[in-house]
Order: structure tokens, then C-alpha cells, then sequence
């Protein structure tokens, strides 16, 4: 049974997951920095890039979740015992919406990790290409890294509309 403990759960996890995004972000970020002004070499230079990118990609993300995730949640648990033809009408397209996009996310991140190991392979032996292969590891890392947390976040978010639906099918309309 979907209660507003379900809710609360979702997007207390949704809100953890932002928070620690946002965390793996700045990480990233300081780690592409130190390479590029601190280590300078060819290898660290290419190392940089996908950090920096990546970094300022998942920084910007985990802030955008974790700042939305408190309003979305008082709405919700609102909308259940007050108005659930609201949970009907924003909240499930919302999430229906989300689970389509994780799809292409996915993508997404197979291609960049494709390209990461794609990079690794063909310049491991290449010292005069340490740009690029120092590009291709850390690109191969943060694709996983994004793989991973966005796997987690969808079965997460499966999960939250599978017992949404359930409930809106035998609530009253």
C-alpha cells in the first residue's frame, strides 16, 4: 500500500542522492583543477578535461535535485490527502517523463564509456599521446561513476511509480 511515507521516503532518498552529487561533483572539479595547475604534465592535462566537464555537470545537477526536492515532497504528501487527482494529473506525468529520459541517460553514458575505454585501449602504448589517454581514463571513470548513481536514482524512481500508479488505480478519480 502507497502511503505518505512512500513520498517522504522518495524524496528524502532523491534529496540524499542530490546532496551526495552535488558532493561528487566539487570533488571532481578540485581534482580537474589540481591536474591543470598543479601537475601539468600531458597526461594530467587530458585527466582534466573530463573532470572538469563532468564535474561541473554532476555539481550542477545534485544542487538542482537537492534544491527542488523539498518543495516536490510538501506538494505530494499535500496532494495525497487533499487532492490526489493532483498525484494523477503533475506528479505521475512528472515521474513517467523522468523514466523515459533515464533511458537516453543511459545511453549517454554507455557511449562515454565506450569512448573512455575506446581511448585507453588505443593509447596505452602511445607515451607521445598521454593527453589522450589520461582523457580516456578519467572519462571511462566518470562515466561509470554517472552510470552508476543514475542506475541507482532510476530503480529508485521505478520503484516510486510502480506504487504510485498502484495506488492512483484504486484511489477515487
Amino acid at each position: 500500500m502507497f502511503t505518505k511515507t512512500d513520498i517522504e521516503r522518495y524524496f528524502l532518498a532523491e534529496k540524499q542522492a542530490g546532496l551526495l552529487f552535488l558532493l561528487i561533483g566539487l570533488a571532481t572539479v578540485l581534482m580537474g583543477l589540481l591536474l591543470l595547475f598543479v601537475l601539468k604534465s600531458t597526461f594530467a592535462r587530458g585527466a582534466a578535461l573530463p573532470l572538469l566537464i563532468l564535474g561541473l555537470l554532476e555539481g550542477w545537477t545534485g544542487y538542482a535535485i537537492y534544491k527542488r526536492s523539498d518543495a516536490v515532497r510538501i506538494r505530494n504528501v499535500y496532494a495525497f490527502d487533499m487532492n490526489p487527482q493532483q498525484l494523477r494529473q503533475e506528479e505521475l506525468p512528472r515521474m513517467e517523463k523522468l523514466n523515459r529520459h533515464f533511458k537516453w541517460y543511459r545511453w549517454a553514458e554507455v557511449l562515454l564509456l565506450v569512448t573512455g575505454a575506446g581511448l585507453v585501449i588505443w593509447f596505452r602504448a602511445e607515451p607521445l599521446n598521454n593527453f589522450w589517454l589520461g582523457f580516456g581514463l578519467t572519462l571511462l571513470l566518470q562515466a561509470g561513476i554517472l552510470f552508476t548513481v543514475d542506475w541507482l536514482a532510476e530503480k529508485r524512481a521505478r520503484d516510486y511509480c510502480r506504487r504510485l500508479t498502484a495506488f492512483l488505480s484504486v484511489s477515487p478519480r
